[in-house]
């Protein structure tokens, strides 16, 4: 089992972690202006669905965590500026704070020194800034920005020799392996309006070539690997088999529940995740052996077989739909449990994000003014 030093997790890590008070701790999100509860597994239901609620819950934990945290974390700014500018047709731009707080991130990263950047997680953070200020171009302002553009260019300078994003197996299923990396770096690459064109045209195309390989050799770690493969394979053309393709939609459909939800625990063993190094804490939950559909891995699941062509018809889809829209809590939120640490849960906020963009991608969301129910 691969374990990782804890000084180095503590070096790395500065920016995004430091000691916390007693009122802190019994909030999943706090700074000036904002308090998000805790995020539970016994909290209740809500009476129905709330899309306010649930917009709420995202735009307070974003904007609380970049304002006191200072750093791009996968689990939160990072999912709400990849996914947020989706919804843009329906509830108009993401908050324009969020987009300055990654040009802010971005200019940082940049003066840094490069051999600096390759290391710990910051390769994948890296790609994480690129993949928000390239889904904003595509779905707010439809075309590339200097800004995506020098994103894009500083991701390429901080790619790995093989082909992939360097990170340390640390915190899944995000930062958690250099294949998460890899396909989150393909995403940016396709998404970002013009860029691959502008890399052909310069003949600096072979980066992207090398990416492309790199996922098409390497093995995932895990299910849930294959499907942000299968993902990546909606946006970038040509980088597997429509063979393959289908067969990763049925992988994906075999691992949906009675309850026509997803659970993220059933797309890896417990030794797959971080390079094993949360098995302990993985088999002693007391629902290991049958661990419940959750929100993180069901609005995933739904985004992706919608990208992969998948109808919203099909009746298993329809099935994840009647899930998502009965498990909504009394927060906003969709419960999903953390597979780190039983304290903030804050795979809760990707669990929450993604079920919303699963119900626009299947035309469930409310045409109201942004965020009625």
């Amino acid at each position: 089992m691969r374990t990782i030093p804890v000084l180095l997790v503590a070096v790395l890590v500065i920016g995004c972690a430091r000691g916390l008070t007693a009122q802190e701790k019994q909030l999943q999100y706090e700074s000036e202006g904002i308090e998000v509860s805790a995020a539970t597994a016994e909290e209740p239901l809500g009476e129905s669905f709330s899309l306010k609620a649930a917009l709420d819950y995202l735009e307070k934990g974003s904007l609380a965590w970049s304002r006191k945290r200072n750093c791009v974390s996968c689990h939160t700014n990072g999912t709400y500026m990849q996914m947020r500018p989706e919804l843009t047709p329906l509830l108009g731009k993401p908050t324009a704070e969020m987009r300055e707080f990654y040009v802010k991130r971005l200019q940082q990263l940049g003066r840094a020194d490069v051999e600096l950047v390759k290391k710990g997680f910051k390769p994948t953070q890296v790609a994480y800034v690129a993949i928000g200020l390239a889904s904003w171009d595509a779905h707010v302002t439809g075309e590339l920005s200097a800004e995506t553009r020098a994103g894009l260019d500083l991701m390429l300078k901080v790619q790995s020799e093989d082909g992939s994003w360097n990170n340390i197996d640390c915190w899944p299923p995000f930062e958690s392996s250099s294949y998460h990396g890899a396909t989150v770096a393909a995403m940016a690459l396709a998404s970002a309006p013009g860029y691959l064109e502008e890399l052909k045209k310069d003949g600096r195309i072979g980066q992207v070539e090398k990416l492309k390989t790199y996922l098409r050799q390497s093995t995932p770690p895990h299910d849930y690997g294959r499907l942000l493969l299968l993902w990546a394979s909606t946006r970038m053309d040509g980088l597997i088999r429509e063979k393959q393709q289908r067969e990763l939609i049925e992988m994906v459909f075999s691992h949906q529940q009675e309850d026509g939800g997803w659970s993220m625990r059933t797309f890896s063993t417990p030794e797959a995740w971080g390079g094993g190094s949360r098995a302990e804490k993985l088999r002693a939950e007391p629902e290991f052996k049958n661990p419940p559909s959750d929100g993180h891995q069901t609005g995933l699941a739904v985004i992706v077989l919608r990208d992969a062509g998948v109808s919203a018809e099909d009746p298993r889809i329809q099935k994840a739909v009647n899930w998502i829209l009965a498990n909504q809590r009394m927060s906003g939120r969709w419960w999903t449990r953390s597979l780190n640490t039983d304290g903030f849960h804050f795979i809760t906020y990707s669990g929450t994000m993604y079920p919303l963009v699963a119900l626009y991608k299947c035309n469930k969301l409310p045409k109201t003014d942004r965020g009625g129910d």
